[in-house]
């Protein structure tokens, strides 16, 4: 019955309701075009219009939030496995930029259902190094079902040299901006990849206009010490430093990463209402360090939680995000609470959505959002028996509990399947196209695979 809820109201009603004040029972919630348009108790509604659907053994949630992706990067998901930190001068940028119409149509559609299975309705694309458009992006992105907060790269520099004017650049973010503001699951942003890519006029021209237009500002920041070297030894200042003097800290702020943040910097965040994607499997497979995440949540920088186009699975990505803080941080002074479970519960949901300039519209069930929802079987080994549903969804919870995932009231995936659309001829197609666009990129990787590494372990090889 689901399947047909995008055609006419709907009443849902599950056994359990993740609404932002916690689980309930008893509730039901309402959808009419797309929309959550009313949350109440089952009796204030049982008498509604709408085709009534129970989902005895279910919770139905919010869809989470991916505050950081790269969606055009997912065929090189593994060839960064054990790899030291900036892997993006020698994958990530060889290989976008080898990448061709069929390649990023497949990529992006391959990342996009990752998302969707992994519990993702909402994705914030950090912007895509690729000489095409993006509006194929947004095609795709579209086509597969999952929100796509959209970045627009605006950088005026390529090392040293000028690549693009001011106006050149300013232009170009005005036509981005004009030309998504009407679609119901595209929704604009500005980016510049790290600060050192574009010149002091340009990040505060954009930073700007992002803020003018109340869109995010994706940037880089703070992530990798060489990155913090190259700042100081070109301006004097760190990257999140430069970015203050220059009037380009504000709530249109979405700083990804960091992770190396001195006490300063965490002031500045504060008071000037910038966003943070804590990215904690992104630390642990590539980072100097674990940002202060459960410092930055209580001292009260907005926070959500982002892949990093690591791996789309929203659960386990909670379960990362406490463990480093647990591990890095709250074991050392003996908080055994380390958040509590539902404050990574609440950053992967209501935070993200702060962070990516959607509040109030996905990363709850509340009236006006959009129904972006996920049905989770709770009649399974690992929620029974169940007394703690915020901290079981953080500990124990995994992707293959999501039955159904719903974006804009349409479901989207059935048991991680799309419904609309071959996944099995896609994966063949991916297979396919990613080795072609891999063996033609001068992809450049320093550790060796997990065989080259056995091999060298097991002789006389001295490689890491």
């Amino acid at each position: 019955m689901l399947s047909t809820m995008h055609d006419h109201p709907t009443l849902i009603v599950p056994e359990q309701v993740l609404l932002p004040d916690g689980v309930h029972r008893g509730h039901a919630v309402l959808v009419d075009q797309g929309l959550i348009t009313q949350v109440a108790p089952v009796e204030q509604l049982h008498g509604s219009a709408a085709t009534r659907v129970d989902l005895p053994g279910r919770l139905l949630m919010p869809g989470f939030v991916d505050a950081h992706h790269h969606l055009t990067q997912t065929f090189g998901k593994s060839l960064v496995f054990g790899e030291p930190s900036e892997i993006f001068r020698r994958v990530w940028v060889p290989m976008e930029q080898h990448m061709d119409e069929e390649a990023i149509e497949v990529a992006v559609q391959l990342a996009a259902w990752e998302s969707l299975r992994g519990g993702f309705t909402t994705v914030a694309d950090a912007g895509a190094r690729i000489a095409g458009d993006l509006g194929q992006l947004a095609e795709v992105t579209e086509r597969v079902g999952v929100r796509c907060v959209l970045g627009f790269i605006c950088n005026d520099l390529n090392g040293p040299a000028v690549v693009s004017s001011e106006d050149e650049v300013l232009a170009g973010a005005r036509r981005h901006l004009d030309r998504w503001h009407t679609r119901e699951t595209v929704h604009p942003s500005l980016a510049i990849s790290i600060p050192e890519a574009a010149t002091d006029a340009v990040l505060t021209s954009v930073s700007s206009l992002a803020r003018d237009a109340g869109v995010p500002f994706q940037i880089h920041l703070n992530e990798h010490l060489a990155a913090i070297e190259r700042s100081l030894e070109a301006t004097g200042l760190r990257p999140l430093e430069r970015l203050a003097q220059l009037g380009a800290l504000g709530p249109e702020l979405l700083a990804a990463h960091s992770t190396l943040l001195t006490p300063h910097e965490i002031a500045l965040l504060r008071d000037s209402g910038g966003a943070v994607s804590y990215n904690p499997v992104a630390s642990s497979w590539k980072g100097n360090a674990i940002a202060p995440a459960l410092l930055l949540h209580e001292l009260g920088v907005r926070v959500g939680l982002g892949t990093d186009g690591t791996r789309s699975d929203a659960f386990r990505l909670l379960d990362a995000a406490e463990t480093a803080q647990r591990f890095g941080h709250s074991m050392a002074v003996g908080d055994s609470c380390a958040g509590g479970g539902w404050t990574w519960l609440d950053q992967g949901l209501r935070g993200g959505a702060d962070a990516v300039g959607l509040a109030g519209r996905v990363g709850e069930i509340s009236p006006g959002a959009y129904a972006d929802l996920l049905v989770v079987n709770t009649s399974t080994p690992e929620f029974v028996p169940s007394w703690d549903l915020p901290w079981e969804l953080v500990r124990l919870a995994n992707r293959d509990q999501i039955e159904t995932v719903i974006v804009h009231g349409k479901v989207r995936l059935v048991n991680g399947q799309p419904v609309d659309w071959d996944g099995a001829q896609l994966l063949d197609r991916a297979r396919a196209v990613s080795a072609r666009v891999v063996s033609s990129s001068p992809i450049h990787t320093i550790d060796p695979s997990s065989g080259e590494h056995r091999s060298a372990r097991s002789g006389t090889g001295a490689r890491r």
